[in-house]
């Protein structure tokens, strides 16, 4: 049996058709009996065409289709082919078509609300003979910055203060040289992209969470939404938003695989009450939010299990849960250290 190890590992939209429409049965109704009286399956197939099927596209298609052969089989054998039962297969396809629209709708609206709230980190080490300012390395990283790594975060409050993991930002907050720094790439409420530089305040490595604070001068954010995790249930849906392999805005799905689960901090001690889920988490997720269907965070997306030797993710991924993270992220931006650090 192949051998796993935990990795913790630092990371290095538009709605689309409108909603399901209401079907016209009359307009499938098919002729009882190919008598002499009887209209004909040209007339028939007219019928279908210049019906009002109000339907989306892929449903007009499949449901103009279905009553097409349910009028040319009545037409040839009556009596074998029950008139209700194509008009039934045609309705039932309308409404799994429908059903799956509103879902795709759905999550492409829980991204594009959520996503904005989402920021990308990127660890930066300046060179010992720089001589551009920090702002200038920020904002063109030029060549006297190398790319250390790269992270995800999310917006907490309206002050420009954004939460992560502390192992994305492990370098900064030890850094004793003053070359380590901070570009954060962020959306405001206007969709507007700006970057800044992100300057800690505070980090508890024992549940693996940092604070950074942006300047948001001539910026409005949208924080994130938060939501609970003491009432999450197994086999509930997920989503990861974060910048994997620094791909900024992108979206993995899957379920609350686990509850309870402990995995280990960057101090060695365990997190405990973790979750577990199937959703992609990769390097550069590390320190977003993992949200529910209604696009609340439940989590900070954390950590993964990789096949030893190889780096690939075994699919067994976890997040800080939210409840954790509310406890916590107070004390670090009022105090700069966690609640049991001041006693």
């Amino acid at each position: 049996m192949a051998s796993s190890t935990l990795s913790i590992r630092k990371s290095s939209a538009l709605p689309r058709r409108g909603g399901a429409k209401m079907v016209v049965l009359n307009s499938l109704h098919i002729p009882p009996s190919p008598s002499a009286s009887s209209p004909s399956i040209a007339t028939s197939f007219s019928n279908c065409s210049n019906a009002s099927l109000h339907l989306t596209r892929r449903g007009a298609l499949i449901s103009c289709s279905t009553a097409l052969v349910a009028s040319f089989l009545n037409f040839c054998d009556p009596i074998l082919t029950p008139p209700s039962y194509f008009s039934a297969l045609a309705v039932q396809h309308v409404q799994q078509e429908d059903e799956l629209e509103q879902e795709e709708d759905r999550v492409v609206r829980l991204f594009l609300e959520t996503s904005l709230s989402v920021v990308s980190i990127k660890d930066l080490e300046l060179s010992k003979n720089a001589k551009s300012s920090l702002n200038e390395v920020v904002l063109t990283e030029d060549e006297n910055a190398k790319v250390e790594g790269t992270g995800s975060g999310f917006i907490w409050d309206n002050f420009g203060h954004i939460v992560t993991n502390y192992h994305v930002v492990e370098k900064l907050a030890t850094d004793k040289s003053g070359l380590q720094l901070c570009k954060v790439s962020v959306v405001d409420a206007e969709g507007k992209r700006f970057y800044r530089e992100g300057k800690i305040i505070g980090f508890d490595p024992a549940y693996d969470l940092a604070v950074l604070k942006i300047d948001i001068e001539g910026h409005n954010l949208k924080p994130a939404i938060l939501g609970t995790s003491n009432d999450l249930h197994v086999g509930q849906s997920c989503f990861a938003i974060g910048n994997p392999y620094g791909y900024e805005n992108t979206l993995t799905t899957g379920v609350v695989s686990g509850l309870g689960r402990e995995i280990p901090s960057p101090n060695g001690k365990a997190i405990r009450g973790a979750i577990q889920t199937d959703a992609a988490i990769n390097a550069g997720n590390s320190g977003g939010p993992l949200v529910d269907s209604h696009g609340h965070v439940i989590g900070v997306n954390t950590a993964t299990f990789t096949r030893k030797g190889t780096g690939v993710s075994s699919g067994v991924n976890f997040a800080i849960a939210i409840d954790t993270v509310v406890r916590t992220v107070p004390y670090l931006i009022v105090y700069g250290t966690p609640y049991t650090n001041r006693f």
